[in-house]
């Protein structure tokens, strides 16, 4: 595949050099601000770019018919008029906050321990997530995920960052050093504690996952998320 990178920074290099190593090429790298762009030399394009930059260069490559998937967070206001628009052009996109293979079993191991807490009201549940200190947006988009996931599968209706009110699920985000990214649901009762947790290593596997969607959207029409590119 011809591979156009937005965003170059370290997630950019990784996707780059896992790309090179599968076999793909990379036709461009594409920054901020960078108005000289070819779209016709590419396949598929992949973003990593910042919440500024991200819903334009999902719109461009959506008007030039490149199918595109996009990892950056922080822009999903925009999102619905994303998702129009790869309708109204009948483009191909993928958007997730994380696309690490790990993470999008734990999105789903989620889902399936809040159906379960329901109905034990006994139990609070509250989030931590933990970043290098270079991530722009709080909460991660992760950590928004799997808040999702949990309102839709309990009575909870709400996340909010720090703090607690009503039924709301409290998000602690931490920004230390250079830890790719952990995340970790309790849920506590006055007798116990029910958690789960998950550990990036590296942004190896965030990159990889990002690939194997490019590579699975080629040639196809619509809206997909990793569920659909893992068959979960």
């Amino acid at each position: 595949m011809k591979i156009a990178l937005f965003g170059y920074g370290k997630m950019g290099k990784m996707i780059a050099s896992i790309a090179e190593s599968r076999g793909h090429v990379i036709v461009a790298k594409i920054d901020i601000n960078d108005s000289n762009i070819d779209f016709s030399e590419m396949d598929v394009a992949i973003d990593f770019s910042t919440p500024d930059a991200a819903f334009d260069n999902i719109c461009n490559c959506l008007k030039h018919n490149v199918p595109v998937i996009s990892g950056t967070t922080g822009w999903l206001n925009d999102y619905e008029k994303a998702l129009q628009l790869c309708k109204d052009e009948k483009g191909a996109f993928i958007y997730a906050s994380n696309f690490s293979l790990g993470v999008n079993v734990f999105f789903e191991l989620n889902q399936y321990l809040a159906k379960m807490m329901k109905n034990l009201r006994q139990y609070d549940v509250s989030l931590e997530e933990i970043h290098h200190t270079q991530k722009l947006d709080a909460p991660s988009g992760t950590a928004i995920s799997l808040a999702e996931g949990i309102i839709e599968n309990t009575d909870h209706s709400q996340w909010m960052l720090e703090g607690t009110e009503g039924d709301g699920i409290p998000i602690v985000s931490k920004r230390m050093g250079t830890v790719p990214g952990t995340h970790t649901i309790v849920y506590e009762s006055q007798v116990d504690q029910i958690a789960i947790k998950h550990t990036a290593h590296n942004r190896e596997g965030f990159a990889l996952g990002a690939i194997i969607a490019a590579e699975w959207l080629v040639g196809k029409t619509g809206v997909f998320s990793m569920k659909d590119v893992l068959g979960l």
